[in-house]
């Protein structure tokens, strides 16, 4: 067995999960997992830089992070940061920062190596069926679609995530019809484009969905009175209801969105333009229902480090 830390930071979180993993049996035995909103994407998009007090938020959570590890005593530590990084000017000062707090650099990856460790993540629990699968994995700055069976046939990263297209389009709430168009017209193009790459159409798959926007709509749909991992992973959210919890989220007020008993806090301002994705994507591939899982891209760091 090896203990390893593997962080992952995005466009609207930073997560951590500290394992033990056994190359051998393919286990994978979590000794703590754990998210904070950052936010660090704020203002990217618009400004290409990373926001100084983005930063601070990011910098504080990986002081938390390098306790949490140093306590568990992990023997390899691997730092994955995806798209707000990627974009930013700026980002030597994210990488400088991050080495001093944790002793390790963060490793910037391209959209295809987030889609790999993605689907590695969520499938690895599934592979075996001899079913096709296609992972999506919503992040605050970028979604991945990626499709294979036991490994990745084809991915694509776009650059529509909850974060990016709310800051974009900033909705209002209730968001407005006009809003919530040129959000879809956003989600429509880049799906044209992730379908050069990706085959969305041409055959039947199972939908995994991955990442906070996805996972939050599962805890809605199941009605749970407070976030359960263990009742969301693996879950399987039928096409009807996701569309009906999308509709109620685009008409709802923002103390409406608030009160919502699985809802973070920290995703109440973006979870229309995540919903809407997924919405959007279940409709071009026609899929019945999606899977939830809770085991993502943190969990491929993780294998690619034992």
């Amino acid at each position: 067995m090896t203990r390893v830390a593997a962080v992952d930071c995005g466009t609207n979180s930073i997560r951590l999960l500290v394992a033990d993993a056994n190359p051998e049996t393919g286990e994978l035995v979590d000794l703590d997992r754990r998210m904070t909103i950052v936010r660090l994407g704020q203002g990217v998009d618009r400004t290409g830089r990373l926001a100084p007090e983005a930063l601070e938020r990011t910098f504080a959570a990986c002081r938390e992070y390098a306790e949490v590890i140093k306590a568990h005593g992990a023997e390899k530590v691997r730092f994955v940061a995806t798209s707000a990084s990627r974009d930013a000017e700026n980002r030597d000062d994210f990488v400088s920062g991050v080495l001093e707090i944790l002793g390790v650099e963060p490793k910037v990856i391209s959209g295809d190596q987030e889609a790999a460790f993605s689907f590695t993540g969520a499938t690895k629990e599934l592979t075996g069926s001899g079913e096709d699968y296609l992972v999506v994995d919503i992040g605050g700055g970028s979604t991945e679609l990626v499709v294979g069976r036991e490994s990745v046939a084809a991915a694509r990263s776009v650059d529509i995530g909850c974060v990016r297209l709310t800051e974009r389009h900033q909705p209002s709430a209730p968001a407005t019809p006009e809003q919530v168009a040129a959000i879809r017209a956003d989600i429509a193009a880049a799906l044209d484009l992730a379908a050069e790459t990706v085959p969305l159409t041409d055959r039947p798959r199972t939908l995994v969905g991955l990442a906070g926007s996805v996972t939050t709509i599962a805890a809605i749909a199941l009605g749970l009175a407070e976030y359960d991992w263990q009742a969301i992973h693996h879950a399987r959210i039928p096409y009807e209801k996701v569309r009906e919890i999308t509709a109620s989220l685009v008409g709802a007020t923002h103390d409406e969105k608030a009160a919502i008993p699985a809802m973070h806090p920290g995703r109440v301002d973006v979870i229309v333009s995540g919903a809407l994705i997924l919405l959007a994507l279940m409709e071009r591939v026609g899929a019945s229902e999606v899977v939830v899982s809770e085991h993502d891209i943190l969990d491929g760091i993780g294998w690619s480090i034992a």
